[in-house]
């Protein structure tokens, strides 16, 4: 199964099991089933919870928290993830706020779905990776679709917190199959971390989201062949709170395709920082795209988006010096 069939069969069966669950967005109604197909079929099977709506991020998401605060729960569907800057005060100054500003904590079950990142010849205003601007925000969960978790358990668990949450959902991973790792590589999942390994004594850590997931394993495939490097890859479903363990280790290098500055890797890194640093070589390394708008062309998409070849170079400096 791909990914966007495991969450298309996690939003069935969300669907099937609450008759208080809605699902909101633009287009998702059948036969059009939302731009990347995740709603297909929910609208023919629950007619009366799915709802279309006018192209008003704003309003979508609000619609959403108002369901969420009479007790009810929601699922947006945001188009493309760029557009979510639209829904941020409803977010920031509505949403997150409403768990803890009446006096006693208000469950807000609401999760906001963002296809997100570049690798599409998109353009600059269809390929961006947000989750930066939404990190640190009290009442808010950040948490990034992978390969290697259960969809199902997922929702659940954005859905139990009683917080709201946004839900990445890196467009390239759409069509990857769930659960497949490449030999010599092993995937183990442990509570919302994943774990792809060689071994349990790596020469370095790397930390990334599901969308850049196997960028990663590509780059580890390449410095196990041509430098002898071995590395562990640390995939977290939850990017906010961040609270994956990390594998011991010298090296530890947290990987996105957010352009740097105030990142989500800057706030792991505190963390690990935090926790491990009597046992790191040196400060974590951040590895990111480049700072810049991403073009359209294919070829030039490429040159700015952080990939397999960047990945390994920057580990390779690092470890050998």
């Amino acid at each position: 199964m791909r990914v966007a069939e495991d969450l298309n069969a996690a939003l069935h069966r969300l669907m099937d099991h609450d008759p208080a669950l809605y699902v909101l967005g633009e287009d998702v109604l059948d036969p059009y089933g939302g731009a990347f197909k995740i709603t297909r079929g929910l609208s023919t099977r629950f007619p009366d919870r799915v709802l279309t709506t006018p192209i008003s991020e704003g309003a979508i998401t609000g619609i959403a928290a108002g369901l969420a605060l009479s007790g009810d729960r929601a699922i947006v569907e945001i188009m493309f993830g760029d557009f979510v800057a639209l829904a941020f005060d409803q977010l920031m100054n509505f949403a997150a706020k409403s768990v803890s500003m009446y006096g006693t904590r208000v469950p807000m079950r609401m999760v906001v779905r963002c296809p997100v990142g570049g690798g599409r010849g998109y353009g600059p205003t269809h390929s961006q990776s947000p989750q930066k601007h939404f990190v640190g925000i009290p009442g808010l969960a950040l948490y990034e679709v992978s390969p290697f978790h259960d969809n199902l358990a997922v929702f659940e668990e954005m859905l139990g917190r009683g917080e709201p949450c946004v839900l990445f959902e890196d467009k390239v991973l759409y069509t990857r199959p769930m659960h497949v790792v490449e030999p010599p590589f092993s995937v183990e999942r442990a509570g919302d971390v994943a774990r792809v390994f060689l071994d349990d004594q790596p020469d370095c850590v790397i930390v990334a989201a599901g969308g850049v997931a196997h960028r990663a394993i590509a780059a580890m495939r390449s410095l196990l062949l041509e430098e002898e490097i071995v590395a562990t890859l640390v995939v977290p479903s939850r990017l906010y709170p961040f609270d994956a363990d990390i594998p011991a280790a010298r090296f530890v290098f947290v990987v996105e395709e957010s352009t740097g500055g105030g990142t989500w890797g800057a706030e792991v890194a505190h963390v690990v920082h935090q926790r491990h640093w009597d046992r790191l070589d040196r400060p974590v390394t951040l590895v990111h795209s480049a700072d810049s708008v991403i073009p359209t062309a294919a070829h030039l998409e490429r040159e700015v988006l952080v990939d397999a070849a960047a990945i390994h170079r920057v580990i390779r400096e690092v470890v050998r010096g």
